[in-house]
């Protein structure tokens, strides 16, 4: 009995690290409707004046994220999908989180872009989901040594925008 003992708390821990890791979000259902293998993605609408290129950037990133996200799902042209996902830019917000000291300059500024998307299926009209005033948040550094170009600022908040909105995409299967 007492060469058992000292195993206990190990067989106690092992159980305990097997019943957490069985609860870690991991499942092998699948990420997207099966019934659903391609979409197309045309290039969003920006209603935006002062920020053209969002749309082109984020439909990239769109379909880069649909693509390598690890699912089925093929991105083709509009007349050979089974699904569309069609969207809006609706507004475009800068707010100054924090000024350089020295020159009075933005020195962190918060980006935050607006948007409506809608993914549809093209063979029954049905709406597999819609999200309106979806909100992306991002940062740009614009007043450092070598400041960021909003430029960047605006392909890092597609990339989120993409992330996220694919990621609504899987939700709930």
């Amino acid at each position: 009995m007492q060469m058992l003992r000292p195993r206990v708390p190990q067989v106690c821990l092992g159980a305990a690290m097997m019943a957490l890791l069985s609860g870690c979000g991991y499942t092998h259902t699948a990420l997207f409707p099966e019934n659903i293998r391609s979409v197309a993605v045309p290039i969003f609408d920006n209603r935006t004046v002062q920020y053209r290129g969002l749309e082109r950037d984020l439909t990239e990133a769109l379909i880069k994220e649909i693509e390598t996200r690890g699912t089925q799902m093929k991105v083709v042209r509009s007349d050979e999908a089974e699904s569309i996902l069609t969207g809006s830019i609706l507004q475009v917000q800068q707010r100054v989180l924090s000024l350089d000291r020295v020159a009075g300059l933005p020195a962190d500024v918060e980006v935050t872009v607006i948007l409506n998307f809608e993914w549809k299926n093209q063979r029954t009209g049905e709406v597999i989901r819609d999200r309106r005033g979806f909100a992306v948040v991002g940062r740009h550094l614009p007043n450092r040594t070598f400041g960021e170009a909003y430029e960047v600022a605006q392909h890092e908040v597609a990339q989120q925008a993409a992330r996220d909105i694919v990621t609504v995409m899987q939700s709930n299967w």
